[in-house]
């Protein structure tokens, strides 16, 4: 089972259907994505309730003026089938940089802006724009 292909299928449907928040169970790296897409703005805030099993999180989602959800798209790019390595100078530009990718590193998950920053690759998880 794909969890991270799950998470963002359900950020995906729940903009659609016009939700403010949805809630979906915690893991590590669901955390990590969702740190990022709060500190690039796509993405209002999140919380982690713990419960007697994994926990549960609270994701809030941001729409604009017009209530359009902020967040065009997201694209899996490394799969479980598949897995999908850059390099630190070949981290894709995403929609011209109007968009950003989210990579896994030895230094945990970062955007593409860190990444390229710091001139660190890894395992390309997605693209968000």
């Amino acid at each position: 089972m794909d969890t991270v292909g799950e998470f963002l299928t359900r950020i995906r449907n729940a903009g659609a259907a016009g939700h403010e928040k949805f809630d979906i169970p915690s893991s590590k790296m669901r955390e990590s994505i969702a740190k990022i897409l709060v500190d690039e703005g796509m993405v209002r805030s999140y919380k982690v309730a713990k419960d007697s099993k994994q926990g549960v999180m609270r994701l809030y989602l941001k729409y604009d003026d017009t209530g359009v959800h902020v967040i065009s798209n997201l694209a899996r790019a490394s799969r479980p089938g598949r897995r999908l390595y850059v390099k630190g100078d070949t981290i894709p530009s995403v929609r011209s940089g109007m968009g950003f990718c989210i990579l896994s590193t030895n230094k945990g998950l970062m955007s593409s802006r860190n990444a390229q920053k710091q001139n660190i690759g890894g395992e390309l998880v997605c693209k968000v724009w």
